[in-house]
């Protein structure tokens, strides 16, 4: 199994990085395609429209967002594809745009595809 890792898009890039994959829906704002450095923007697997706009990173919404969130996971036909990517490359990292480390969906992907 691959490793997995998260990290800010607007972060350095690292040669630890392996495999870049993008897990937001919108194109972070003011980066650049290059800087960015991503192998793929994967949108699909980014929360839905809905769910991102409910959620707004309200830290207060976390928990209930984490669940709404795997919910959409288990039903979301992506995650295969996130899988053979996995299979594909021995470190992975998703990267992700918002400016909390810890209270962010790309936490959640991480902790979803680590446990199946």
């Amino acid at each position: 199994m691959s490793a997995i890792k998260i990290k800010r898009v607007y972060e350095k890039t690292d040669t630890e990085d392996g495999y870049r994959i993008l897990v937001d829906r919108l194109w972070p704002r003011g980066l650049a395609r290059e800087r960015a450095a991503i192998d793929v923007w994967f949108k699909e697997i980014a929360p839905s429209s809905e769910l991102r706009k409910w959620f707004g990173h309200d830290p207060e919404k976390f928990v209930e967002f984490r669940t709404r969130y795997i919910e959409e996971l288990s039903k979301n036909p992506a995650i295969a594809i996130v899988s053979s990517l996995l299979a594909k490359h021995k470190i992975v990292t998703l990267v992700y745009a918002a400016k909390s480390e810890e209270i962010n969906h790309a936490v959640i992907l991480k902790e979803f595809m680590e446990s199946i």
